[in-house]
């Protein structure tokens, strides 16, 4: 077998040789690398002239390896798999990771998540920190910048271009009031809404709300006797007044023996799906990549919505 010319060498024909040594078969070849048939003959040609040895020979109805391409074939898988390594990204160990992950939440997602995510970190990428910050207006220029690597929406909210969105949970929203609420101990219609004052959670403070929406569509306006950007202070008002919101059930429910709450059926669609967003870019990051499945697993298990009593004990 004669010197081969490296610098000469083409590339594209290790895995058309090692797919013909491994097959001896020119059509099954060409299938595997995605070659067509004429074209895998024409590369097996070029590689004869390239070793100065036919490389495969007719044998019984078939080809059979020359002792040169015998003792070639497996150099050849070898140097292949060296050769795809040049090209792989290394294998992500969290346990070597040190960097900080910024996310974007609200209160509700800080509180149930933030714990499970500091207790997995500390066992499997102790060099890993979190960083949460609040939601605003500004959140998608935080993003763009970098500022933010994931931020936590709904499946409901609208998604400018250049974002990308990962399911976490299925959550439910609960009508939630303090036990002993005058109306409390019945079913709850839409018409209900409109006879109690009711605390909403607000990011922007521009009044949006996808329940003022539906209510409207049926004729209902509800009186709002408290705004605020926090969940918190939200059930800590509701446990302490006469006032009803309708949240996160897995929220409330983590509250509701605390602060002596019901949580009860609204009388409308209760599903909320949470998601994860992210920009194109650093859906793209395989530290962000990988931290996503995580915190997927956890949102799973934080967002296992409590039991909704439709009437009170």
């Amino acid at each position: 077998m004669r010197e081969v010319n490296l610098a000469g060498l083409d590339l594209n024909l290790l895995p058309a040789l090692e797919a013909l040594l491994r097959r001896r078969n020119v059509t099954r070849a060409a299938a595997e690398v995605g070659l067509s048939q004429p074209a895998m003959s024409r590369a097996l040609a070029r590689l004869r002239d390239i070793f100065g040895d036919p490389l495969l020979v007719r044998a019984g109805g078939g080809l059979a390896p020359t002792p040169s391409a015998e003792a070639l074939a497996p150099k050849v898988a070898v140097a292949l798999e060296s050769l795809r390594g040049i090209f792989r990204a290394p294998a992500l160990d969290p346990a070597r990771l040190e960097r900080t992950i910024r996310l974007a939440a609200a209160d509700a997602q800080t509180i149930l998540l933030a714990p499970r995510l500091v207790a997995r970190l500390e066992r499997e990428a102790p060099g890993v920190d979190l960083v949460f910050s609040s939601i605003g207006r500004d959140i998608m220029a935080r993003m763009e910048q970098g500022e933010v690597d994931i931020c936590f929406a709904t499946a409901a909210t609208p998604l400018p271009p250049g974002v990308v969105s990962d399911a976490l949970a299925r959550d439910r929203v609960a009508l939630v009031m303090r036990r002993g609420h005058p109306a409390a101990n019945r079913d709850w219609t839409v018409a209900d809404y409109a006879l109690w004052r009711h605390a909403t959670v607000s990011f922007f403070g521009d009044g949006v709300s996808e329940i003022d929406a539906r209510l409207g569509a049926a004729g209902v306006v509800r009186r709002i006797g408290l705004t605020t950007p926090h969940f918190m202070a939200t059930v800590a008002a509701v446990a302490q007044s006469d006032l009803v919101t309708t949240i996160s059930a897995a929220f409330a429910g983590r509250f509701a023996e605390s602060l002596d709450l019901v949580l009860k059926t609204p009388p409308f669609d209760d599903v909320l799906d949470m998601t994860a967003v992210s920009t194109r870019l650093r859906a793209a990051d395989p530290v962000l990549q990988w931290f996503r499945g995580l915190l997927g697993q956890e949102s799973a298990a934080a967002w296992a919505s409590p039991r909704i009593a439709a009437i009170a004990d």
